[in-house]
């Protein structure tokens, strides 16, 4: 037993060279004479494979399960016709075809070769009108709908990957799924064309074998008529039937294979499933049988007999009914007794998502892949996002919220609303360049991202309001927008740990010696998460992390304040600093500080076990910061953006100072610009 096992598994090892040689011998068999007893050991192979593929194709629950079968058909189609060439040499040459042709002549035809012929006939018209065509038809449109429905499912991918339903691998494999779908049922529509030129093949075989065998025997054998016809119609007939039989299984096969698109189990179990689940149907089938039983001139056994049946049947699915009723109430209650005793189960509805976007019941149709494109744009905004930031934003979670107003939505980080506007789809919003008087009919609002002002203007004044100079977006390009913002704005917040870790293992990859210098040896996780937090907090992209962990490596042997630490990142990203803010453009237009302020808040710096802290006397701050707040009027009136230059040493104190009077105020230290740059300082604060 053992050593039929392994010759066994040595064959399935090799088994690609095995079929190979299995088709060229196909090939082959159409050339050479086969004897009477291999050819009898072929068509028992032949009804073997095909009743083998017509059970699979019962078990099978979708289609994709057996995607092996439109080649399959090839080569199954390849052997029957072989095997009539066969067993044609066969009948032709020597008048004998082997015990199972003769056989399927006398036996199962009763040895009357019209009878056989009518029965092949009949058998042919089966498979080629009845099963062949409709399974022909059946392929045809399953490729032709999936096909079209192709782009739905791949956005509707998109849509479950943008808000977190589905990892990246799940949305590859179930893409990968649909490919396979449409190559499926594209190469199934061709291979039904295989069935059916084997059904019209059988015919012209069967009948050329009749003619030529009549014409052998009567005029080279030398046989009567009656007796040539005889024994040749009937070899005819029984190799008609012989290979008829399993092109009809595989015909059937085929029709079960793409006729199985919506099915959620085999076969056998959906007929019993669908079909005997309701004993109304069984009851009502009853009563019509009874009927047609006391019918005069009606033989009553047999309704009698079906009737019995159909009314048991009936009885039986009605008590298996209450018993799956009375069980599923059963685990009902077992599961909220077990919920009861197990109260910590409800940890898991104090889950929050890391970023979400809610919608009103008006604005639905964005997320709707049939309708809005809004999964698509969020897709390409955390794309954005990463090649600006340098960090996946984790996924975006798209829900419906009846509590907000048809028109609105909230975005929400950790659970918390960051941010909130109102679209309106039947309408576009208009932006004017400057703070000029809107001459435009609809609806004054905001822009949601930047405070500007705004109109929702109707489709018809598109047109009109772009040639007066506004800037035209539509309802999902605003929602867009003002999430890319607030994800910029908060992106120290989205960085988690595990986010580290993930940028930690990627950078592991092509620079292992860099983040197992650094991490835990130097630095823990989290210590590196505050560097990077900080980094981003202010803009700066975390891209180039492999450059940040060698800064890292480098001045944690001094300190392990994660603000210096930043700091010392900084200035490694001077280059990119530089052009982030574009200071290597010809001279810059920059606002400085007084050296005696300079020196005034470095003294106030106090640094305790919970780190640094700016200690500036409340006056102090404050004149600094109306100074502040003059130069960079004067440098927005020149049209530039407000940058200040200080010392290193002072830098993050003074953005900690300004941070919440001037949130979006670059501040930079000399420290982090290249050599070559050329500044003009057009403003001083003084304190």
């Amino acid at each position: 037993m053992r050593e039929g096992v392994l010759i066994v598994q040595r064959v399935l090892k090799h088994a690609d060279v095995v079929i190979a040689a299995a088709v060229v011998a196909m090939v082959v068999m159409m050339v050479v004479p086969l004897p009477p007893a291999l050819l009898d050991l072929l068509l028992s192979l032949n009804l073997t494979v095909a009743l083998l593929v017509l059970l699979v194709a019962m078990y099978t629950q979708e289609p994709l399960e057996f995607s092996i079968f439109p080649s399959l058909l090839l080569v199954t189609t390849l052997f029957r016709l072989a095997l009539n060439v066969s067993s044609t040499r066969l009948i032709l040459l020597h008048g004998e075809a082997g015990r199972i042709i003769r056989s399927f002549g006398e036996f199962v035809v009763g040895g009357n070769p019209v009878v056989g012929f009518v029965v092949f006939l009949i058998l042919a018209i089966i498979q080629f009108v009845v099963i062949t065509r409709g399974a022909e038809r059946v392929a045809e449109v399953a490729a032709r709908f999936t096909l079209d429905a192709m782009p739905g499912k791949q956005m509707a991918i998109d849509a479950d990957l943008n808000a977190g339903l589905i990892t990246e691998d799940d949305a590859r494999k179930r893409r990968r799924e649909i490919e396979r779908e449409a190559d499926f049922y594209g190469a199934m529509d061709g291979a039904a064309k295989f069935v059916k030129g084997d059904a019209i093949a059988a015919v012209i075989i069967t009948i050329i074998n009749l003619l030529g065998g009549f014409a052998i025997g009567v005029w080279q054998r030398g046989l009567a008529v009656e007796q040539a016809l005889q024994r040749y119609s009937l070899l005819t007939v029984g190799d008609g039937l012989v290979t008829q039989i399993p092109a009809l299984l595989i015909s059937t096969a085929t029709g079960i294979v793409v006729t199985r698109a919506a099915s959620e189990a085999n076969l056998g179990q959906d007929l019993t499933g669908q079909l005997l689940s309701r004993p109304r149907a069984l009851y009502i089938a009853a009563g019509l049988l009874g009927t047609l039983a006391i019918m005069p001139g009606l033989p009553w056994l047999p309704f009698v007999i079906l009737a019995a049946a159909s009314g048991g049947m009936g009885l039986v699915m009605t008590e298996v009914d209450r018993l799956a009723r009375q069980e599923a109430a059963e685990q009902a209650r077992s599961r909220e007794d077990e919920a009861l005793k197990q109260p910590d189960r409800v940890l898991g509805l104090l889950r929050v998502d890391p970023l979400e976007i809610e919608l009103g019941y008006g604005l639905i149709p964005l997320a709707d892949p049939a309708t809005g494109d809004l999964g698509q744009r969020v897709g390409l905004i955390r794309r954005q996002l990463a090649l600006e930031l340098g960090f996946i934003v984790p996924p975006i979670r798209i829900m419906d919220n009846m509590q907000l107003e048809p028109h609105v939505y909230a975005i929400r980080i950790r659970g918390v609303e960051v941010g909130r506007g109102e679209l309106y789809l039947e309408r576009f919003l208009a932006m004017a360049p400057t703070e000029q008087e809107a001459d435009l009919d609809g609806i004054q609002t905001r822009e949601p991202a930047f405070g500007l002002p705004a109109i929702w203007v109707a489709a018809d004044q598109k047109e009109r309001a772009e040639l007066l100079g506004y800037t035209v977006v539509d309802p999902a390009s605003v929602l867009a927008t003002h999430l890319t913002e607030i994800c910029r704005r908060h992106a120290h917040e989205l960085l988690s740990r595990q986010e580290v870790q993930t940028l930690l293992d990627r950078v592991k990859q092509d620079h292992p010696a860099v983040v197992e210098e650094l991490v835990p040896n130097l630095l823990p996780l989290g210590e590196v998460q505050k560097v990077l937090q900080n980094l981003l907090r202010e803009g700066i992209s975390i891209r180039d992390l492999p450059a940040v962990l060698e800064v890292l490596a480098d001045r944690a042997r001094v300190t392990k304040d994660p603000d210096l630490l930043t700091e010392a990142a900084r200035q490694a990203l001077a280059r990119y600093i530089t052009r982030r803010y574009g200071l290597h453009e010809g001279r810059v237009p920059v606002i400085t500080l007084d050296p005696a302020l300079e020196r005034a808040i470095a003294d106030a710096v106090e640094h305790r076990d919970a780190g640094a802290v700016l200690a500036l006397e409340p006056a102090t701050a404050r004149r600094a910061l109306e100074s502040l707040a003059a130069a960079v009027e004067g440098l927005v009136a020149r049209g530039a953006r407000p940058i200040v230059l200080c010392s290193p040493v002072i830098r993050l104190y003074f953005k900690r100072l300004t941070e919440r009077a001037l949130p979006r105020l670059v501040v930079l230290s000399y420290a982090e610009l290249e050599p070559d740059v050329e500044i003009e300082a057009i403003g001083v604060v003084r304190a």
